[in-house]
């Protein structure tokens, strides 16, 4: 069976970067499972797909050595399975709040007697290339679990969500902690503020020895938080760097044009 060299390289402390596939594109994630990327993130929380989809998806992406993680729309026994099943090597869960939840999502992505995931699938270990026995017996050990904190209330609670057993690393979503930091009145919070609370994060997993990572929009800011001591980074996504060369495109052709705010990202 496969071993999986994203969980490896984030036990050995190194950095890992991937990107997020908004666009579910069957060619597009060929060609980006071919381009070094450590893993590819189909992001099923906020796109429109159906399990089908992702089960190619997830299959284009394991055949090119790459690694194919979900993140789920929520972190319940339904979802989690049915990613797995379908051939994901891991879950990213979002809006982890407490232990409880925590908990729950960790289980959900363990067999037994470790967690509570059912058994079945048969996508799954041909992912893996192994026999199904070989990965029931396994995937406890290659299943990367990367929990989501996204609010202040997660960030309170992040020594206790980081420290449990099975939490692989931890993934903030800026833009949702940034809304979940809003004032009553509507009012974001300032830059620092959202800084320190990133910054807070990045403290309680190396207080409890569990890694960190974050979706930053380019390159740049990706190294800067590896430089910090992230580890799982995601770098933009597939529906930005097609906007963003085809607005360079459209811009360079028609320079008495101005593309629409609508088709940016």
């Amino acid at each position: 069976m496969r071993k999986n060299p994203v969980k490896e390289k984030l036990r050995n402390g190194e950095p890992t970067f991937g990107t997020w596939l908004s666009l579910g594109n069957f060619l597009g994630t060929r060609i980006l499972s071919r381009m070094g990327w450590d893993w590819l993130t189909l992001d099923i929380e906020h796109g429109a797909f159906d399990w089908s989809q992702a089960e190619q998806v997830f299959a284009a992406v394991a055949d090119a050595g790459c690694v194919p993680l979900a993140r789920v729309p929520e972190g319940s026994h339904h979802y989690i399975k049915r990613v797995l099943d379908a051939g994901a090597w891991g879950i990213v869960v979002p809006m982890v709040d407490t232990v409880e939840q925590a908990k729950a999502a960790i289980a959900a992505a363990k067999f037994p007697p470790e967690g509570t995931r059912s058994v079945g699938g048969g996508s799954h270990n041909l992912n893996f290339g192994a026999t199904a026995g070989d990965y029931r017996a396994q995937a406890n050990d290659e299943i990367l679990v990367v929990l989501q904190t996204e609010s202040p209330e997660g960030v309170a609670n992040a020594e206790a969500i980081y420290s449990l057993p099975g939490c692989d690393a931890i993934f903030i979503g800026p833009n949702d902690l940034r809304f979940q930091m809003r004032a009553e009145d509507g009012a974001f919070p300032s830059a620092e503020e959202h800084e320190a609370a990133i910054q807070e994060v990045i403290r309680a997993g190396k207080a409890v020895g569990t890694p960190t990572g974050i979706h930053e929009m380019d390159p740049e800011g990706a190294l800067s938080r590896a430089e910090q001591g992230m580890q799982f980074i995601a770098v933009a996504s597939d529906l930005k760097f097609m906007v963003e060369r085809a607005t360079e495109a459209v811009e360079a052709v028609f320079p008495e044009r101005t593309v629409g705010d609508v088709a940016r990202y």
